[in-house]
């Protein structure tokens, strides 16, 4: 099969590997397409502790097809399953995963890319911060998981407030259902206006959706007193620090929403499903990018650097 090599800092070569071969208790998927994560960017731009060459598909999280081969012992699946599965090795044709974390998607679905895992994770961040109707709610950051959390949060009935650098994404937020937008360029200016739009009182949760400090800082000084501030961005490139001051002052309630029990993703996998088979939420326009998988480095590229429209990109087989 073919799969994607981490050579070093920003080289990818796509190699020709052994099929891998599921074990007792597991899948393997003939992959269709996996998404990229932003997750990816600093393995990608080589970072001390990265060790290269990776493991073929490596880095791959993202994957979603059907099922080819099943090892023993596994029950409630068949080959010619269509799947999205929770595996690490997606940047190739074919990947195993545990049977218990691969999730079937209904006719409804056919046809249609299902990253499951970044899906997954806007269930797991949306039921984490409690969101409620009536509440004001403001999302640093309108990438893909901040645009799904714009629709959740909106659909549940609260005012959300979408903040982020881009027009495009601002205009996605707009779609999504954010009743106000505004772009994130000056600090300062920011906290006035959605203090300005709240009345004072700033806003009951704020959801930051970018892994940086800055979206930090900023997330933090719009939260109201006993609000809560939920962490979404994937804070990997190093330490943070935090205006402990303010955030004792306000009593605000800090979640942390990134889960590494596999259990719990693939829960949020199976409300996403459900969500997409119904109707209720269309991820597809969210799709703006696609790649062969030998250009599996343009994809890196565009997810870093995020040139025009793009919200999300995806590497197909």
């Amino acid at each position: 099969m073919r799969a994607a090599v981490l050579t070093g800092p920003g080289r990818i070569e796509v190699e020709n590997v052994p099929l891998p071969e599921p074990g007792p208790g597991q899948a393997r998927v003939r992959l269709e397409g996996c998404g990229v994560c932003a997750s990816n960017l600093t393995p990608w731009a080589g970072p001390d502790w990265m060790a290269f060459p990776t493991k073929a598909g490596d880095l791959g999280h993202e994957g979603w097809g059907t099922i080819d081969a099943i090892g023993d012992g596994v029950t409630g699946l068949a080959i010619g399953d269509r799947v999205a599965a929770l595996s690490y090795q997606s940047y190739a044709e074919y990947d195993v995963a545990a049977a218990d974390a691969v999730v079937k998607l209904p006719p409804e679905l056919a046809g249609a890319p299902f990253p499951g895992e970044p899906l997954g994770c806007a269930f797991n961040i949306f039921r984490r911060a409690d969101i409620h109707a009536g509440q004001t709610v403001a999302i640093v950051g309108i990438g893909f998981l901040g645009a799904l959390l714009t629709r959740l949060a909106a659909d549940a009935g609260a005012r959300v407030i979408a903040i982020s650098r881009r027009d495009e994404s601002l205009a996605v937020a707009r779609e999504m259902g954010a009743a106000e937008t505004i772009p994130m360029h000056d600090h300062q200016a920011i906290i006035e206006r959605v203090k300005d739009l709240t009345g004072g009182s700033f806003c009951e949760r704020v959801i930051e959706a970018v892994g940086k400090q800055w979206p930090l800082d900023l997330a933090a000084e719009l939260t109201a007193e006993r609000g809560k501030l939920i962490i979404a961005g994937y804070h990997q490139d190093g330490p943070r620090q935090v205006n402990m001051w303010l955030w004792n002052w306000r009593g605000i309630d800090v979640i942390n929403a990134h889960e590494r029990d596999p259990a719990a993703y693939i829960a949020g996998i199976r409300e996403a499903v459900e969500a997409v088979a119904s109707g209720r939420l269309d991820p597809a326009k969210l799709y703006t990018h696609r790649y062969p998988l030998d250009r599996l480095g343009e994809a890196l590229d565009a997810t870093r650097d995020r040139p025009g429209n793009f919200i999300k990109a995806l590497v197909t087989f």
